[in-house]
């Protein structure tokens, strides 16, 4: 299998995290551990098995974006933006920013994904308004309260969780299909790693689908021992199965608007980012939080964050003018030391305005 995803999951953490244990089981290419990290081990054309960080295999898709970008200009690439969870500890974040390193770029900056989303929504806005940014994408979720105002955008509070998306709806559907492939033919397709994949990749699909259909046939030719698998999804039932990991998007919801000390009738605008914003029921349920409130659908859920690191990216490089921007962010975890007895004495609380230094 040299198939590599959801390395973002694995980034900046320890091998015995038990995210990353329970991430392990689900992915199709095997961990290994090494120096306590998780490492990536694949087999490669005439090279044999590999074993790659988790920054190895971020780079090469940053070497890829550069490639990318460099064509389409004409020129060299030194220098990025790059956009993390703002929910990532330090060492996520350290991690991110040695793939940037190892791919051959100069980092200039590493911001917040829900405060890139809100720089492409806010730029053109004059007024002054309170806006949440929803970031649920495939491996991690956000949310952050702002204040904009004629350019000036500050973070109020941030929460989320690292460990939720898309990635872990698909695991749902895949899990309850494989009992109901088990229950009818005897043969566990988690026996198979190629096949388990297939099947998952079909859910998937079948779930993108699902935002605009109320079912999906899914039908694989011979999925394990020549055996087809021929199973419907309903909308209902996805909902079902995904019913909790939905609900506890909200709680971060709740925590934001505690830390920053807003009502939910205080707030003029929901922003939705991350492709998993499409499901109908997530929409639903943000809704429904805010009163009945519609959720802004003026931005493309999967290019805001890009666009607002490139706006950041423009400002360092000189392109815009620095006064016509300003942003004021918070750390979203709070940072201490290990004190005696393993305790953890708070230096710089969460929700404190970067940059900041305490000693």
């Amino acid at each position: 299998m040299r198939t590599i995803y959801v390395v973002k999951r694995l980034i900046g953490r320890k091998f015995d995290d038990k995210e990353v244990q329970r991430d392990i089981k689900w992915v199709p290419y095997s961990v290994v551990s090494k120096g306590g990290k998780p490492y990536v081990s694949v087999e490669m054309p005439g090279v044999g098995t590999k074993t790659l960080s988790p920054e190895e295999v971020s780079a090469m898709i940053l070497t890829k974006m550069k490639e990318i970008a460099e064509n389409y200009l004409g020129q060299d690439v030194k220098y990025a933006v790059i956009t993390v969870p703002a929910y990532f500890n330090d060492s996520q974040r350290q991690a991110t920013k040695d793939a940037g390193a190892i791919s051959g770029l100069e980092i200039l900056r590493i911001i917040n994904e829900p405060s890139a989303a809100a720089i492409a929504y806010g730029l053109d806005k004059k007024d002054e308004k309170n806006i949440v940014v929803f970031d649920l994408g495939g491996g991690t979720f956000d949310v952050s309260i702002l204040t904009i105002d004629n350019g000036v955008f500050e973070v109020l509070a941030t929460a989320g969780d690292t460990h939720l998306g898309g990635e872990d709806f698909d695991q749902r559907v895949t899990d309850h299909f494989c009992k109901v492939f088990k229950k009818k033919n005897s043969v566990d397709v988690k026996t198979d790693p190629r096949a388990l994949q297939k099947l998952k990749a079909e859910v998937e699909k079948a779930k993108r689908d699902l935002s605009s259909v109320q079912q999906v046939k899914i039908f694989i030719e011979g999925l394990i021992d020549g055996i087809d698998f021929e199973e419907t999804l309903t909308r209902a039932k996805f909902e079902e199965l995904c019913n909790d990991l939905f609900k506890n998007t909200l709680k971060p919801v709740e925590t934001v608007l505690d830390d920053s000390g807003l009502k939910r009738s205080e707030v003029d605008e929901i922003v939705l980012v991350g492709g998993s914003t499409r499901i109908p029921k997530v929409q639903q349920l943000i809704k429904d939080f805010f009163n009945g409130k519609e959720p802004n659908r003026g931005i493309n859920p999967d290019e805001a964050v890009a666009y607002g690191a490139a706006v950041q990216g423009g400002i360092l490089g000189g392109q815009a003018t620095e006064g016509d921007l300003l942003f004021i962010d918070v750390t979203p975890l709070t940072l201490g030391i290990e004190t005696v007895g393993g305790v953890m004495t708070p230096i710089i609380k969460r929700g404190t305005v970067i940059p900041s230094k305490k000693s």
